[in-house]
């Protein structure tokens, strides 16, 4: 498993960064704020940033700035603030070229129960971040974990993103966070893509990133190992999911809340 710096006994992780890597600047900039205030509060982080966004609904969407270019990104800031980075991979040829530049690989949700690539992500000896698909149930991803297990790897972690809820909605059902938790691995609540509100008419995904508060405190109070928040400086120019991000500016006093809540219920 990642090793996680200045993590106290009981006390949540965070996956946070921006959707996908815009430019090295702008994701150092966010590391290095994400960084301070995770720092301060003794809360482990691992940044998170998209080398390539393979699925959009449409063609003309922003991707990424080049796969090698963006890994280094990640790499950059790894090396720079010693905090672990996690990526998604899209196909079983990925894995072994991300996993040269991060120390968690991420499954997307709707490739949850691809086989060859969980298993050639496995095959990496990184940690795997399982993130459950849309129409599966909690107790369907015991399977995607036994893959990743019986492939050699031991290193797993599962999300909660999210279930389908109608053609333009999602909900979160708690119950199976700890559900998720009786497989034995690490779970997290991913916050803001529980919020969105796909297959919009104009091909741009919406959210309700006015409830990102509400569900984070949830998923805390019922014991989510860690949370996963997609952020960014200015969410209504972010080049993916920027209907559901938290703004920069908004996330130490969401942080500061949620330590509260989890030292509530230790």
């Amino acid at each position: 498993m990642i090793e996680l710096k200045n993590n106290p006994a009981g006390n949540f992780f965070l996956l946070a960064g921006p959707c996908v890597i815009e430019g090295e600047e702008m994701a150092m900039r966010i590391a290095e704020r994400v960084v301070k205030i995770t720092e301060a509060l003794q809360i482990p982080y691992v940044f998170k940033g998209s080398y390539r966004k393979a699925n959009r609904s449409r063609l003309d969407s922003f991707t990424g700035i080049g796969d090698e270019k963006a890994l280094k990104v990640l790499r950059k800031v790894h090396e720079t603030f010693g905090v672990p980075t996690v990526t998604d991979i899209h196909s079983a040829d990925e894995a072994a070229m991300a996993a040269e530049y991060v120390g968690v690989l991420q499954i997307p949700a709707f490739l949850c129960r691809q086989t060859d690539l969980l298993v050639a992500a496995a095959k990496t000896g990184k940690t795997i971040n399982i993130k459950k698909g849309q129409f599966l149930s909690p107790l369907a991803m015991q399977f995607a974990a036994d893959k990743v297990v019986e492939a050699g790897n031991k290193n797993v972690m599962l999300t909660e993103r999210g279930t389908t809820f109608g053609y333009q909605d999602l909900v979160v059902d708690y119950r199976g966070i700890p559900e998720m938790q009786s497989f034995g691995y690490p779970v997290i609540l991913d916050v803001t893509h529980s919020l969105q509100q796909p297959n919009q008419t104009s091909g741009v995904t919406g959210g309700m990133p006015q409830l990102i508060e509400t569900v984070a405190k949830a998923g805390i109070a019922v014991g989510a190992d860690g949370i996963f928040i997609e952020t960014h400086e200015n969410p209504a120019v972010a080049k993916s999911d920027g209907a559901n991000m938290l703004k920069l500016d908004l996330l130490e006093g969401l942080l500061t809340k949620l330590v509260r809540i989890r030292e509530a219920i230790k």
